[in-house]
């Protein structure tokens, strides 16, 4: 028997499984409610870097990578904005089809912070340090966000629990054997 937080979304009925899809939207929400300041920050950032004094000392290759920078977390904003508005303005019954749309969303909108992040990284590296520092600071940033945001999620795996008998019990507090083990 699958308990319904183990169902996979398109097996859950909007009507049916009402309860669970609320309480997998609620924790959607707080998930947007995690990530959307720091990508509101990043744009108000963003949004006021034209109005200083040496933003005008920017080659064609910086103003692009603030371009990107500025037009991925804006709408990396809007997609993480947009589970809310589904969610108050949506219609009430599409449970399922608000839910998929908002994850789609989130996931988009962390893609797209991701490219913001990285492209301000580049810009103002480049900026401040020349170009091949600021490869070497972009590329292992952009692994390392490729491995904690994509190649993570993807390997991790439900544990099954282990069938209990003395072979599989736990060393005891003093880091010896499994009580009852023997010898």
């Amino acid at each position: 028997m699958t308990v319904d937080s183990e169902k996979d979304l398109a097996e859950l009925d909007d009507v049916a499984d009402r309860r669970e899809l609320r309480n997998r939207y609620e924790i959607l929400l707080q998930e947007v409610r995690v990530s959307l300041p720091g990508v509101q920050i990043l744009l108000a950032f963003l949004l006021t870097v034209p109005f200083s004094q040496r933003f005008a000392e920017l080659d064609a290759w910086g103003r692009r990578a603030y371009g990107v920078a500025l037009m991925s977390s804006t709408l990396s904003v809007i997609c993480l904005l947009t589970p809310t508005l589904l969610h108050r303005l949506g219609e009430r019954t599409a449970r399922v089809a608000r839910l998929e749309w908002s994850v789609r969303l989130q996931v988009l909108g962390l893609a797209l912070l991701a490219v913001a992040l990285l492209a301000a990284l580049w810009g103002i590296a480049r900026f401040v340090f020349g170009g091949t520092a600021a490869w070497w600071m972009t590329i292992p940033s952009t692994v390392f966000v490729l491995s904690c945001w994509v190649a993570l999620p993807l390997t991790v795996h439900h544990r099954r629990p282990r069938p209990s008998g003395s072979a599989n019990r736990a060393p005891d507090a003093r880091g010896g054997r499994p009580p009852g083990s023997g010898a």
